[in-house]
């Protein structure tokens, strides 16, 4: 389990901190009161020393998250274990069996707990056990106390390393929710100004050519459909589906509106029936195919449509000055993303592939196909 600076768990790490150094308060205290009782009563305070000198040293590795790895925890069960065997040779079997605490005491729970700090419940065990089974082989006779004293830093292990595992989670789950939130922001704020600028003259070429007919009645039947669509889309709420998104639509049909005199459109003679969602997205490709034809190659364009079982085709033909090389990715790289997006995204999305042929003065064909699927 991974620490990062500045997480929840950091308030842990301050607590073992604060831990450590209290234990060894008490082992202080306890070392002065038996001194007179040990085998070895310089060796005691020896020990001491080296128990506050280790102290200092975690308390300051722990606090910086790049030391908080596998050399210094293995480095602080490693100093724990040495102090707690040699222990019976310090204070003696005879004042051990007497009921005299080890050396350690409470300060060999230190680094159960910053096993389990650092990764869970597993590596606080695992810690606690190293430690426990040490401390009551050290021992000789295992009194009642000393068993409940293994028990109580096997359960510290176990209930810190669930509290760290929560605090590493809920510091993601926080992460996750600022993330989403600025997300949100960022709509609201494009929102404002697409609804003061696009989305205004959308409507109002809705209202305008809505009594019209021909060419310019149908433009503003599109400008009203793509606003509903770009209302969805800023809102986050779906687009609403007219024809049903999953009922199958004649192809043709979708296509045909785009056939004038300039754009020669050819289908099989039967229908060619794809889910309404997938028909609606191949036509909206070809319309912009065709609008690119009108922008940059001018004259006039062929539709074809071909009904192969397994995938449907829509060829796009025109007899331009055809299109550069790397011409595609300056223009992405410009923010024109009418064919990345417009149609190699829409094919994309349904699964299919566009395919574009051309070169220099040989006119442009973009072959979009997509696969059938049943409904």
């Amino acid at each position: 389990m991974p620490t990062s600076p500045g997480g929840f768990e950091v308030p842990l790490w301050r607590a073992l901190a604060v831990y450590r150094v209290a234990s060894l308060a008490y082992v202080v205290v306890l070392a002065l009161r038996d001194a007179d009782r040990y085998a070895h009563p310089l060796a005691a305070g020896a020990l001491v020393l080296v128990m506050a000198a280790w102290t200092a040293v975690t308390v300051a590795g722990y606090a910086r998250p790049a030391w908080r790895r596998w050399p210094l925890l293995l480095a602080d069960l490693g100093v724990v274990l040495g102090i707690v065997l040699v222990t019976p040779w310090v204070v003696g079997h005879a004042a051990l069996a007497a009921g005299s605490p080890t050396l350690a005491v409470a300060w060999l729970a230190g680094p159960v707990l910053a096993w389990a700090v650092s990764g869970g419940r597993r590596r606080g065990t695992v810690a606690a056990l190293v430690l426990a089974a040490a401390d009551l082989g050290t021992r000789g006779t295992v009194t009642p106390s000393a068993f409940n004293g293994a028990i109580l830093m096997l359960l510290a292990g176990v209930v810190v390393g669930h509290v760290a595992r929560l605090a590493v989670t809920a510091q993601e789950r926080l992460q996750r929710a600022v993330e989403l939130e600025a997300a949100t922001r960022e709509r609201d704020r494009l929102a404002r100004g697409i609804h003061d600028s696009v989305l205004q003259v959308l409507a109002l070429v809705q209202r305008r050519g809505a009594d019209l007919d021909g060419e310019a009645g149908e433009l503003a039947r599109l400008a009203g459909e793509q606003e509903a669509a770009l209302r969805a889309l800023i809102s986050g709420v779906p687009a609403p589906v007219t024809d049903g998104g999953a009922e199958e639509v004649d192809l043709r049909a979708l296509l045909g509106r785009y056939a004038s005199t300039l754009v020669s459109v050819s289908a099989p003679a039967g229908p060619v029936p794809l889910p309404g969602a997938v028909a609606r997205e191949l036509a909206a490709a070809t319309g912009a195919a065709l609008d690119n034809v009108a922008r940059h190659a001018g004259g006039r364009a062929w539709v074809l449509v071909e009904d192969e079982g397994h995938t449907v085709t829509v060829s796009v033909r025109d007899e331009g000055p055809g299109i550069g090389d790397g011409r595609l990715a300056e223009a992405a790289a410009q923010g024109r993303m009418g064919v990345s997006r417009s149609i190699q995204g829409r094919l994309a999305d349904l699964g299919g592939t566009a395919r574009i042929t051309s070169a220099p003065g040989a006119g442009t064909e973009l072959e979009l196909v997509v696969p059938r699927r049943s409904t």
